[in-house]
This record gives structure tokens, sequence and C-alpha cells, in this order.
């Protein structure tokens, strides 16, 4: 009887092997035969509009330092920061003191040159004494000239007034007593990639934004593109113009410039569709064809929506993967689901 359950149980120990072997194998051949499942989607080209972005500083289009051309005592500024001015404006008096000194010294000088001059008629004096005394009499005159130019400065644009270093009284000391810019226009440089150099053109016109005035867009153009290239960063400098009539926009500002370069006709993908590659800036698209998916490394261009337009790495009409691509691999065989 023994004999009997023991064969009984032997038996069945090996069917219940042979059971799950069979199990077992089947289990892994169906995880081996089973593909992956993805989404796709055709692409086609489009006409992109190729917008170039650059960050810019407003500057002034003028920018005068109010300066005597000597060391005097300031007497008053009539004017203030903030305060806008026409060309001609007085800005500055400067001490007369002095000049009234150089005015009765050269009085002086031209008595004493009369004089000379009808003894020199008759033969009282030298021709070198002459010659000297009107000499003398002619560096007072332009000292003179020069003083009386210099007593009243006045303002050589029209501008706003932006800095003053004095008060009245002071001793001009080398700064500047006041700074005035002209801000009707103004300008902004940027750098533009040697790569465009062709396309630059003056009076292309621009779009520009500024922080201060959050997506309002002011419409600029280009008004000096530079004649070289940077040979280290390989780019070249272009000059923006702003009419600016408004005064909106003031020097320091800080803004961005877009300039349209026109259309290209470019394959667009959905964002969906784009990968990017871990610890690298390379982005992939998974393409499909013949139940296969490629792995390819592709070029973006703008961001259009929840669409990227790329500039190379797949063609037109090439389908690609929208939705699976976790897990996947270059020439795996995948299955489409809708």
């Amino acid at each position: 009887m023994k004999k009997n359950l023991t064969l009984i149980a032997l038996i069945a120990t090996a069917l219940f092997a042979s059971c799950g072997s069979s199990e077992t194998k089947e289990t892994a051949a169906a995880a081996v035969q089973e593909k992956p499942k993805v989404k796709v989607e055709k692409v086609t080209t489009e006409a992109v509009a190729q917008l170039e972005e650059y960050t810019t500083t407003v500057e002034a289009e003028v920018k005068n330092n109010i300066i005597p051309n000597a060391p005097l005592r300031i007497g008053k500024i009539l004017v203030e920061v903030g305060d806008f001015v026409k060309k001609g404006d007085k800005l500055v008096e400067l001490d007369a003191s002095s000049l009234d000194q150089l005015k009765l010294q050269y009085e002086n000088q031209l008595t004493n040159f009369k004089r000379i001059e009808e003894l020199y008629k008759i033969g009282g004096t030298s021709k070198s004494d002459y010659d000297n005394m009107k000499t003398q009499l002619d560096v007072t005159k332009k000292n003179l000239d020069n003083r009386l130019e210099n007593t009243i400065l006045v303002s050589p644009i029209d501008g706003v007034v932006s800095a003053r270093n004095y008060d009245n009284g002071d001793m001009y000391g080398g700064q500047p007593i006041l700074v005035v810019e002209q801000i009707t226009p103004v300008k902004m440089k940027i750098n533009v990639s040697e790569s465009r150099y062709a396309q630059t053109k003056k009076n292309l016109d621009v779009e520009l934004t500024f922080n201060t005035y959050g997506d309002e867009k002011f419409k600029g153009e280009i008004d000096i593109v530079y004649p070289t290239i940077n040979a280290m960063t390989h780019t070249f400098p272009v000059e923006i113009k702003l009419d600016n009539e408004n005064k909106k926009v003031r020097p320091g500002m800080f803004g961005k410039v877009v300039v349209n370069y026109g259309t290209k006709e470019h394959v667009v993908v959905p964002d969906i569709a784009v990968v990017k590659q871990t610890g690298s800036g390379d982005y992939y698209v998974y393409t499909y064809e013949n139940g296969k998916v490629s792995h390819r490394k592709v070029e973006l261009g703008r961001r259009l929506g929840n669409r990227y337009e790329v500039v190379s790495g797949i063609e037109n009409g090439a389908t690609v993967v929208t939705a699976g691509q976790i897990g996947l691999t270059d020439g795996i065989e995948v299955e489409v689901i809708k």
C-alpha cells in the first residue's frame, strides 16, 4: 500500500512540474511577442516665419555733456533733472566777475593800441612794437569772445536733462554740470549671427517690447548694419532706431527685439512628439515606417503653440510617434493604436 501511495505522489509531482514549466514558457513567449503600443501622426511642411529674438538696452540717440571751457564758478543752473529743453535754451549762467575784468583789460589794450597805431603811422614807434601790441589785443579779444560765449551755456540739442552734478555757487571741477540726452529717437544695439548677414538690411522693420510696458509692442527699424564680423563671436553689431515720438521709451530700459527674416517651408511636428535627451541639449523624434520606429535627431526652430518647427532631421510626409515613446529603441517593432 505504501508503495502505491509513493508512486501516486511521484506521478502527481511530475505532472505538476510539467504543467508549471509549460505555463512559464507560454508566459515568456507571450512577453517576447508583445510589441510596444504607440500612437503616430503624419507631418507636413508649413511656411514658418523666420523670427530672431534679441535682448537689448535703450540708449539716447545723442548724449551731450554741458561743461564750460574754463574752471569758473557756477552762478545759476536754470533747469532741473527731467526737464525737456529745446536747442538753444539757456541752461547755466556762469559767474561773470572774471568776464568784467577781461572786458576792462580789453578796453585798456584797445586804447593803447590806437595810440601806438597813430604813432606808427607817423614813424613815432617801431613796427615790432606795433605788431606786439596788436598780437596782445587779438589774444585778449579772442579770450573775451570765448568767455562771452561760455558765460551762458545753452543746450545744443532738443532733449531731456538726465543729470545735474553741481549746485548754484559751486566751482566747476571737471564733471559735466548737466547732461542732456536726445530721446526722440532712441537707439538700441544687438549682435546678430553672421549667418544672417546677407539678410540684414537697413530700414528692415523690427518689433520691440519692453519690460516696463509688458506685452505692448513698438515698431522700429534697422538703422545701421556694421560692416565687419567679430572673429571671436561670429556676430556683427546692428543698431535699431525707434522714433519714440510719445517719449514713452527711456534710456536704460531693458527690451527685446524681434527681427522677421521672412518665411521658410519647414516640417512642423506636435510638441508631444519631441523627446529631449537627458543630460544634453539634443532633441529626438521617433519616426514610424513598415512596423518599426527610427530614432531621429532633430534641430528645432520656433515653438508654434503646441507644435515645433523642425529645421532639419525629418522630411515632409514622415510619420512620427506622438505617444508611447518610453522604452522605445531604434529599430524596434511596434504596434500602432488609435
